[in-house]
């Protein structure tokens, strides 16, 4: 029996991943702050993947049913959109504290149950390797780092044969999309200085998130991950053709183009 830790896990992307991998064989950790039933091969885990005492806590419960995990697979995580001469600075910690010291602390914690052959995969952006767009700059900041900080984990950790990958999600059909969206219209009613480029922005982001995936997507390229004998570092899931494409073009052109569209 495999046993993996799935963080977010009654979340948009979590909870398909967390059935698949159930209806897969796999016996799931399913941690998240809010918690469901068990299910079949599903057994919930409540803790807060920023307290280190949560973690801990999580830690021992699952130790005393296994000794060994097969994976950990991260989704937890936070989505703001603001301008970054505007944001609250409690608003600036929280992301990071999310999607990054979360992501650290439980790999810290959790790495005694790995064993070669084992696997982390952390789900960070499509912005991830990208240029940031306006207004994106602290979700794209934070998931940039995280990505950074997974391609380094692994850089260490096959020293001792366990595989870190991450997965690059674009656009998916999840509550952040809707969190997105959301925070949008929050950014053009309360910004005080890019009323005008706002509206603007808005535009481009609705475009852009019409061309979106169904969560089932994220669970299968998980599921193909985890089966690989030797996974890659970077698997992509609905990469926009012209953000990759922008982010090709030299910096001074982008900020013109952005400028442009903009302004």
């Amino acid at each position: 029996m495999k046993y993996i830790l799935v963080t977010g896990a009654f979340g948009g992307m979590g909870r398909p991943t967390t059935e698949a991998l159930a209806r897969n064989g796999f016996t799931v950790f399913a941690l998240d702050r809010k918690v469901e039933e068990s299910g079949k091969n599903i057994i919930p885990v409540q803790a807060d993947i920023t307290d280190e005492e949560s973690v801990k806590l999580a830690f021992e419960k699952i130790k005393e049913q296994t000794e060994e995990l097969y994976a950990v697979v991260h989704f937890a995580g936070i989505y703001m959109l603001d301008s970054l001469v505007e944001i609250d600075c409690k608003h600036f910690e929280k992301i990071f504290k999310v999607n990054l010291y979360g992501a650290f602390l439980v790999n810290r914690t959790f790495t005694p149950l790995l064993h070669s052959g084992s696997r982390i995969i952390m789900t960070t952006s499509e912005l991830a390797p990208l240029d940031p767009l306006p207004f994106t700059g602290i979700y794209a900041v934070s998931k940039s780092a995280l990505d950074k900080y997974a391609y380094s984990l692994r850089m260490e950790l096959q020293l001792l044969g366990i595989y870190v990958s991450v997965l690059r999600a674009g656009a998916v059909k999840t509550d952040m999309l809707g969190a997105s969206t959301d925070a949008l219209t929050t950014f053009c009613a309360n910004t005080s200085l890019y009323k005008c480029n706002a509206k603007r922005f808005r535009q481009v982001v609705d475009s852009v998130e019409a061309k979106s995936v169904a969560p089932e997507k994220i669970s299968l390229a998980i599921i193909k991950i985890l089966r690989k004998k030797n996974p890659s570092f970077a698997y992509a899931v609905n990469r926009n053709p012209l953000l990759r494409l922008l982010s090709l073009l030299p910096a001074r052109l982008q900020f013109r183009i952005i400028k442009a569209i903009l302004c």
